[in-house]
C-alpha cells in the first residue's frame, strides 16, 4: 500500500478527545520498547512520524495518525518496562479499557512482540485482554532482521504457544530495518479496513 499522506492527529488522554471521524482504526498495542514506533514508520514509509525512544513508558496518550485520510493507526501506551506510579499506570489502564471496549472504528488490533523472546506475562495478559473485548488480533513479531534464519520457526512457534493463539488470528514476522513482513502486514489490515 502506498502512502501519501500521513500525520499526527491527537495525543488523547480521554473519550472526548477522540477524532470524531467514522473512519475505521487499527490499535496498536505491546510492551514499551518492542517497537512500535518504528513498525508505524515502516509501514508509513517515513523516518520519524512516531517518535522512537531509549527511554522506555515513553507513549502516555492514545497516538492517533491519520494515515491517506482514509483510517488511523493508534498507538495505545506500551505496558512493562515503563518507570511509573501506580496511580499513573491505573489512569492508562482505564484509558486503555475504554478504547477497547467502546470504540466503534476499532477494526483491529496488532500485538507487537519480539521474535528474539518469549511473549512475556503481559503479552498473553494484553492477547487474552483483547480477545476478552472479540477484537481481531495480528500478531507482529519485530525485529526479525536480529535472528538467524534457521530460528525462525522455533521462534514463532513459541510465540503462538505461548500466546495460545487462536485459529483466525495471524502472526507475522516482521523488520524495520529490512521492511520485511511489511506488504503482508498491510494486506491483513487492508481486509479490516476494507480499503
Amino acid at each position: 500500500m502506498k502512502v501519501n499522506h500521513a500525520d499526527i492527529v491527537i495525543s488523547a488522554a480521554s473519550k472526548k478527545q477522540y477524532p470524531s471521524d467514522p473512519i475505521p482504526e487499527i490499535a496498536l498495542a505491546g510492551r514499551s520498547n518492542v517497537g512500535k514506533s518504528s513498525f508505524i514508520n515502516t509501514m508509513i514509509a517515513r523516518k520519524n512520524l512516531a517518535r522512537t525512544s531509549s527511554k522506555p513508558g515513553k507513549t502516555q496518550t492514545l497516538n492517533f495518525y491519520k494515515i491517506n485520510d482514509a483510517f488511523h493507526f493508534v498507538d495505545v501506551p506500551g505496558y512493562g518496562y515503563a518507570k511509573v506510579s501506580k496511580k499513573e499506570r491505573a489512569k492508562w489502564g482505564k484509558m486503555m479499557e475504554e478504547y477497547f471496549a467502546e470504540r466503534e472504528q476499532l477494526r483491529a488490533t496488532a500485538l507487537v512482540v519480539d521474535i528474539r523472546h518469549e511473549p512475556s506475562d503481559e503479552d498473553c495478559m494484553m492477547y487474552d485482554y483483547l480477545k476478552y473485548f472479540d477484537l481481531p488480533v495480528m500478531v507482529i513479531a519485530t525485529k526479525l532482521d536480529k535472528i538467524k534464519k534457521g530460528q525462525i520457526n522455533k521462534q514463532l512457534k513459541l510465540v503462538t504457544s505461548t500466546l495460545e493463539m487462536e485459529e483466525e488470528d495471524l502472526l507475522i514476522p516482521f523488520s524495520s530495518e529490512t521492511g520485511e513482513g511489511k506488504e503482508k502486514a498491510w494486506n491483513i489490515m487492508r481486509q479490516y479496513l476494507e480499503i
